[in-house]
């Protein structure tokens, strides 16, 4: 038996897996108190997860009880979101702590539709949350946030955001008639996204949401020369043609240093609302291929149910539907991948302490 000392139970809860990341806990164990044979830990996550604390502490106060000598363990959650690194060394943008682009490559993957309840499923877990269209020609998120009216504007080149459902938004489909084309050629683009990003006066988010448009074109451009971006979540259905275009979209990101956190399989199965049935009516398998061949984590796999279309056509929440529960979850593990990847980068994170 490995005799009890301020080093072991240190070690043990260190090393101890994180179930959103995979990897040990590390500095996110900030103290242990060792009284005895009882033992309290302080674990401080650098991401949001108020609806995941319980699986958290099983973890810990699991692991721990299988040593030897150890009666019980405590064990005290909290959270302390950072601002973490970007690339170029561009700065922050004011009232933002973390940009997260959303990407697929191609449309008609439903990356609105993954973008919006991404931000929902983090201000679920509770952050403060905000969504940006990036998409100038072809904006969705009026309709599927159900965005009326136009923004107020305090002061000149100062616009403050929309609010839908908790979330702020902004969107080119708010600032210009509904049915007016965007005409515009790629440095008008561009620069409405900039004005966009940099005049609306966003409100102490942890995260804003980045809904990008298809393609690798001049708003990506933009985004990675201009853009302050934490990481970037890919988009794709399972099907090949679907696969295809995400590789490209991860290829960009690569080559301009934006870390991506993950993939996400939207239209994994369908779900029959009448017996319940699920189906893989698209196939099996993409997302974990491309997670695999590209060496990332699935965050997860996004049904399609009448209820998640009919949210977008209308513009309601899904906060109380069964899939919210799985972008609850996505939401958890991308943050999760955030923090990871700034600890990886040693990020400023604090000893840990050891009380007696």
């Amino acid at each position: 038996m490995v005799e009890l000392s301020q080093q072991v139970i240190k070690e043990w809860a260190c090393n101890l897996l994180n179930p959103h990341t995979g990897e040990p806990f590390g500095p996110a164990i900030r103290a242990v108190a060792i009284s005895n044979d009882r033992v309290a830990v302080d674990l401080v996550l650098g991401y949001p997860a108020k609806n995941e604390h319980n699986l958290l502490v099983d973890v810990i106060s699991q692991g721990l009880q299988q040593h030897q000598g150890i009666a019980s363990v405590t064990v005290e959650v909290s959270e302390r979101i950072g601002s973490y690194e970007v690339q170029g060394g561009l700065a922050p943008l004011e009232g933002v702590k973390n940009i997260v682009a959303v990407a697929s490559g191609k449309g008609g993957v439903g990356k609105s539709t993954v973008a919006v309840n991404l931000a929902l499923g983090l201000q679920a877990q509770g952050a403060r949350v905000g969504i940006l269209d990036a998409d100038i020609y072809g904006p969705s998120l009026p309709r599927m946030l159900g965005l009326s009216g136009s923004p107020k504007t305090p002061a000149e080149n100062v616009i403050e955001p929309m609010q839908a459902m908790g979330l702020q938004a902004m969107s080119i489909g708010v600032l210009v008639n509904s049915d007016q084309a965007m005409i515009w050629r790629g440095p008008m683009a561009t620069q409405a996204l900039q004005q966009m990003l940099t005049q609306t006066a966003w409100q102490q988010l942890d995260y804003l949401i980045l809904d990008l448009p298809p393609g690798t074109g001049d708003i990506q451009l933009t985004l990675a020369q201009r853009i302050p971006v934490a990481g970037a979540v890919l988009v794709t259905t399972p099907q090949a043609v679907a696969l295809d275009d995400v590789r490209r979209a991860a290829a960009m990101f690569k080559k301009v240093n934006i870390p991506i956190l993950g993939v996400v399989e939207n239209m994994s199965t369908y779900i029959c609302p009448k017996c319940g049935d699920e189906e893989a009516i698209f196939g099996e398998g993409g997302g974990a291929l491309l997670g695999a061949e590209l060496g990332l984590p699935l965050l997860g796999q996004v049904p399609i149910t009448p209820a998640l279309g009919r949210a977008g056509d209308m513009g309601e929440s899904l906060v109380k539907d069964a899939v919210a529960h799985r972008f609850g979850e996505i939401a958890c593990g991308m943050s999760a991948r955030l923090a990871q990847h700034a600890q990886n980068r040693q990020v400023r994170m604090p000893k840990i302490k050891i009380v007696e």
